[in-house]
């Protein structure tokens, strides 16, 4: 059996964070979608299948290519060939919506149900936000800076959400963090998150930290402070 596919989580939101052709790469996938043109979507995710879940840079809606599609009333294979790229239907909108409702609201009941999410690794619903708010503690530490900043806050990092990790069948993914020059491995273990860590230019710097609705309990490497 061959590795499982681990999911980059790309939390890229501004433009000076990326390099202009890159950039100017993710605009064309966001105006592709926002205009309906999936045969330029392909082309871009093709290239960059991590930015499937990915909103335009410094937008505000949050609409990724499967909230677009979902609002466009794609077709099925349209939409079939986003979740093949990894498109996450659990996903929100800066307005709460995943692309299910977006495709109720529209009408188009077709859609609605291809894009329910199937959840294959159930946490607590109460538990979620408990798990995300010590995951993001956690990064934010780990990418700390002198002088209190931190590398996710300086970029403006959209941060890895607990709630995609229920829906992926090898419930696991990759944060690179821009600057760290390592990042993130996180792991969904039962109703506990393994996050393994490190910095690529610091000699042992590596580091497993297990995440509890409880909070955050160091495994191997240096103590949380």
């Amino acid at each position: 059996m061959g590795e499982q596919r681990v999911m980059e989580w790309d939390g890229v939101t501004l433009r000076s964070s990326l390099k202009p052709r890159f950039a100017q790469a993710r605009d064309r996938l966001a105006d592709a979608a926002r205009d309906g043109d999936w045969a330029a979507v392909d082309d871009v995710l093709t290239e960059r299948p991590e930015w499937v879940n990915c909103p335009r840079l410094e937008g505000r809606s949050g609409y990724t290519p499967l909230h677009q599609a979902a609002w466009h009333g794609a077709g099925t294979a349209t939409v079939e060939g986003l979740l093949a790229h990894g498109a996450l239907r659990t996903l929100r909108t800066g307005d709460g919506e995943r692309a299910t409702d977006i495709a109720a609201r529209r009408g188009h009941h077709r859609l609605a149900q291809l894009l329910r999410p199937v959840v294959r690794h159930p946490v607590p619903p109460a538990e979620i936000p408990l798990l995300q708010e010590h995951l993001h503690r956690l990064i934010r530490h780990r990418a700390a800076l002198e002088g209190g900043a931190d590398l996710a806050t300086r970029h403006a990092l959209r941060l890895p959400e607990v709630e995609a990790l229920t829906e992926l069948a090898h419930p696991v993914c990759w944060f690179p963090v821009p600057g760290m020059y390592g990042g993130f491995r996180i792991t969904l273990d039962g109703r506990e998150l393994i996050v393994d860590s490190w910095i690529r230019i610091i000699g042992g710097s590596e580091r497993t930290d297990r995440v509890t609705p409880a909070g955050v309990r160091l495994q191997e490497g240096e103590p949380l402070l």
